[in-house]
């Protein structure tokens, strides 16, 4: 049996929210759990629109990791 470790040499996620507030929340929680995998966020993009079922803006993330 080969027991093999390999790193995670790049991670993207995304993520969404009704406020900016929440938005940047989920955006900090997982920069502190990507650095257990020594990930550090290399790119941010972002954007808003209107949610007509919610009537509100609905604000996305998509954040790009890379290895340290």
């Amino acid at each position: 049996m080969e027991f093999r470790l390999d790193l995670l040499e790049t991670k993207i996620e995304f993520y969404d929210a009704f406020s900016l507030q929440e938005l940047e929340a989920k955006i900090a929680q997982q920069i502190d759990n990507n650095k257990a995998l020594m990930l550090e966020p290399a790119a941010v993009q972002h954007q808003a629109v209107f949610h007509p079922l919610h009537e509100k803006m609905l604000y996305t993330a998509c954040v790009h990791y890379k290895l340290r």
